[in-house]
């Protein structure tokens, strides 16, 4: 083998060893307009994530799944590195890393417009059916009632569904992000009907800060570290505003 022809090679080598170690891969679902394939950029958190990681000379590959499915599979398939967007939880901690916040999302509850609910307290709330999409976190205190069966939870398998079934008269309010709502009273179709009957409630349960979960060993501690030192290099907020517009 000529030098030329060795030296060709070994840069092939190392080229496909660096292009290897440089790729991050997590699983996330379609939650427009934070994260969706058919989004330009693929949504606003995903935007975040990948300039987090360009900035620090990572690729991010990202596969969408049901919310529960990509869960378990950043939790168990070696394959991934992580999920992505979450809210925070102490319980999150036994499984995962969580990254530094990569914005945030205004947390709170649908309602008819024929039937506002006025509410100081999640106490107030204990009268109503509220519906919550399965597998989500939402703020400590609403899911300690819910799981304690202090408040009375109606579960759905995504927003979408959630939403028909405040539509439909089948609970009284649910648990939505503003963002997620607006976005898709405008664009669901399955949603077209009832958009004009639906409003985001007047008060927040909280605004909630987002975050990616990598797994726990030493190349999510690795990966969280480069994520997090991304995060300081880009304007996180500049980003989510050219995608949520507020």
């Amino acid at each position: 083998m000529s030098v030329k022809t060795y030296l060709i090679a070994l840069c092939a080598v190392l080229l496909s060893n660096i292009g290897y170690a440089e790729q991050v891969k997590l699983t996330s679902l379609e939650w427009p307009p934070y994260t969706s394939e058919s989004l330009k950029e693929q949504g606003a958190s995903v935007a975040v994530a990948k300039a987090a990681f360009e900035a620090m000379g990572h690729q991010l590959v990202i596969e969408f799944y049901p919310w529960k499915r990509a869960v378990y599979l950043a939790k168990e398939d070696p394959s991934y590195d992580g999920y992505f967007p979450e809210y925070f939880s102490e319980e999150l901690k036994k499984d995962f890393i969580l990254s530094e916040p990569m914005g945030s999302g205004p947390l709170g509850f649908a309602e008819l417009k024929t039937n506002p609910i006025t509410w100081n307290s999640l106490d107030d709330l204990k009268k109503f059916r509220v519906g919550v999409v399965g597998g989500y976190v939402n703020t400590a205190e609403f899911d300690d009632m819910v799981s304690k069966g202090q408040l009375k939870a109606s579960v759905a398998s995504d927003d979408v569904k959630n939403i028909l079934k405040l539509a439909s008269g089948r609970s009284d309010l649910a648990v939505v992000d503003q963002n997620v709502l607006s976005f898709l009273l405008a664009s669901d179709a399955s949603l077209k009907g009832a958009a004009s009957d639906i409003q985001f409630n007047g008060r927040l349960l909280e605004d909630k800060q987002l975050y990616i979960c990598f797994k726990k060993g030493p190349r999510g501690e690795k990966i969280s570290k480069i994520f997090n030192e991304g995060l300081t290099k880009i304007d996180v907020k500049a980003i989510m505003k050219k995608h949520l517009g507020n």
